[in-house]
């Protein structure tokens, strides 16, 4: 092998390995194995196939400073975390639906894919004591402390569909 081939072959894997570089995905598709459960069980089993979500952790809220304040509000951030709920179906045989062979069916139950987002709760803190008072020799007045909690939030549609065939 001579040192052009060489070369050649390695730029060739490493052109290979910059071309395969992994996607970001929102949900991971499982399809739930009910094949044994079949086979044991000697009857139809349901078919179920989702999506397992995958969060993504957004960048937290940025504090915001008032006037007259000492820290900034709010004191602990929140933070946002998005997803996918990802397809979702499930499908089982109705055998003997209305007491006949001929009306066997099937019964299903899908949820489509949405985006579902949850921002964690926050915290608002205040200090007992105010900025310095020129009034009161550069002295910070007393005041009343104050302590809050920010409602954690859940945003989405979700949805599903019945359907009898």
């Amino acid at each position: 092998m001579t040192a052009r081939g060489s070369i050649a072959a390695l730029m060739t894997c490493m052109a290979a390995a910059g071309a395969a570089t992994p996607a970001v995905a929102s949900t991971v598709p499982v399809d739930v194995p009910l094949g044994a459960a079949r086979a044991a069980l000697g009857v139809d089993t349901p078919r179920v196939a989702t999506g397992v979500p995958v969060p993504v952790v957004g960048a937290p809220g940025t504090p915001t400073f008032h006037q007259g304040e000492m820290l900034p509000t709010p004191l602990l951030p929140v933070i946002p975390v998005g997803t996918e709920l990802g397809d979702t179906g499930v499908a089982s045989p109705l055998p003997n639906l209305l007491g006949g062979k001929e009306t066997d069916g099937e019964g299903s139950v899908e949820s489509p894919a949405t985006t579902l987002l949850a921002k964690g709760p926050g915290a608002v803190l205040g200090l007992p004591l105010t900025m310095p008072n020129a009034a009161n020799y550069g002295l910070p007045d007393v005041t009343d402390p104050k302590l809050g909690i920010l409602t954690p939030e859940l945003t989405g549609a979700p949805s599903a569909l019945l359907g009898l065939r």
